[in-house]
């Protein structure tokens, strides 16, 4: 099997691969830099016992993180439970999709690794948008080009904000409010913030196809968030949180 590492700001992803592609089982566990190696190797290790999973059914291994201080505690994580040395997303690794960003070092291997993921199961032109700690918008055209995007504050990370700025605005809940029109404070946070996100992904994918010229553009939405946007407004041709996941898995076979 394949063993796939998506480590985020907020949480981390694994998930593993068949060879033949299926992906037979998946995790997610919370980020925290200050784990240690020993600490992420028996969390590993109760994970797969977990699940029945024999160490030595993984042959190979793939990393992307946004989290610098944390790419060499996986790398030892992984090698000391698998007994292989995992490829890491970034700089010099085949993708399939060629980067046209002004320091493709500056770009985010999540976002590179869901691209990937949806070129290669729903194919391009597209924009996707992926609702994480950050949301992010990403422009694939039909060449397979990786043309630029935008990045802005999550829905999440929005309602923390809120509280944390502010000396009275509470932290609220993620629950659709039944009108824009708030007559409290919990509803008007979740109104501005939620109808406000429906708002923003209307206008910024109408502006990226038009500046694009992208006006077939397909809209794929991904993150643990994508729905409660779509329960507002059907705005995604297509919705898949295992993007990331798939797409290490694709990069990793066109490196193997």
């Amino acid at each position: 099997m394949i063993f796939t590492v998506d480590i985020g700001n907020t949480n981390i992803k694994i998930g593993l691969f068949e060879q033949d592609g299926k992906m037979a089982h998946s995790f997610k566990m919370s980020t925290d830099v200050k784990r240690t190696s020993d600490e992420y190797v028996a969390l590993l290790l109760q994970l797969l016992w977990h699940a029945g999973i024999d160490v030595k059914s993984v042959n190979g291994a793939i990393v992307s993180s946004v989290i610098p201080q944390l790419d060499y505690t996986f790398t030892n994580v992984i090698n000391y439970v698998f007994g292989v040395k995992p490829l890491v997303v970034g700089v010099g690794i085949k993708t399939g999709l060629a980067i046209r960003y002004d320091s493709p070092r500056e770009l985010g291997s999540d976002r590179i690794i869901t691209c990937v993921a949806a070129e290669k199961l729903y194919g391009a032109p597209f924009i996707l948008v992926d609702f994480g700690t950050a949301t992010t918008y990403n422009v694939v055209n039909e060449r397979k080009e990786f043309v630029g995007g935008a990045i802005t504050l999550g829905i999440k990370s929005t309602i923390e904000s809120l509280a944390r700025c502010t000396a009275k605005l509470p932290n609220v809940d993620l629950e659709i409010p039944s009108k824009t029109t708030a007559q409290n404070t919990r509803k008007a946070i979740q109104s501005g913030v939620i109808y406000g996100t429906v708002g923003e992904v209307k206008y910024m994918t109408e502006r990226l196809r038009a500046e694009t010229g992208l006006s077939n553009a397909k809209i794929i939405a991904t993150g643990g968030l994508a729905r409660l946007v779509n329960n507002v407004e059907p705005l995604f041709d297509r919705i898949d949180r295992e993007l990331s996941l798939r797409g290490l898995y694709e990069i990793y076979m066109l490196n193997a």
